[in-house]
């Protein structure tokens, strides 16, 4: 059982990469990967968020909506996930108001953010049990964090480093240096 649930947790973070594989939570990544501070601060938003909504989510699914009542899951879904948003969004403005003001729009955005959905669909797809799909969805986040952390520290040290090309300055070398991840990440399809 051990065994599994790492398996399940290294994969995904590694293999099954939201962000580099599923290309998930794309508009927060591009957007907040500029400075380290407020990548990891984001990252650690989502490792709550969507680790919180997919324990929540599970019992949910498996005790409620299974009883003939799987079409509302998209819908639950989402309102257990705006749920955990507000709760994340009040917790910062009350202890972290700095850090919630660099977030923006885009604190509010994790509700519409599609890794938090899809680590919840996925737990239903793949037929996970509870103590599973909770190590899935921190495995997942985790992997999405570390994701945004590496490209925004890369991103801030090709600032100090030189010139980048007019063209390639913001969004675009976001998704130069994403797509190199990427592309390590794939060397690593198949092991589990």
């Amino acid at each position: 059982m051990a065994i599994h649930l790492l398996i399940v947790f290294v994969s995904s973070i590694v293999t099954y990469n939201m962000a580099l594989t599923y290309l998930l939570g794309m508009c927060p990544f591009i957007s907040l990967s500029r400075s380290l501070n407020t990548a990891i601060g984001m990252g650690v938003a989502v490792i709550f968020v969507v680790t919180l909504t997919a324990a929540i989510n599970w019992p949910i699914y498996r005790l409620l909506l299974m009883t003939g009542s799987e079409i509302l899951y998209y819908i639950i879904f989402i309102i257990v996930i705006a749920a955990t948003v507000q709760l994340v969004e009040m917790i910062m403005e009350r202890f972290f108001p700095a850090l919630q003001a660099a977030f923006g729009i885009f604190l509010p955005l994790i509700t519409v953010n599609c890794i938090v959905l899809a680590v919840s669909l996925f737990m239903v797809i793949r037929e996970y049990g509870f103590i599973d799909s909770v190590v899935f969805a921190f495995g997942s986040a985790c992997g999405w964090t570390g994701a945004i952390i590496v490209t925004a520290g890369i991103n801030e040290k090709l600032k100090l480093v030189g010139d980048i090309p007019g063209g390639m300055k913001g969004p675009g070398i976001i998704m130069v240096s994403a797509g190199i991840l990427a592309l390590a990440i794939m060397g690593f399809t198949g092991v589990v």
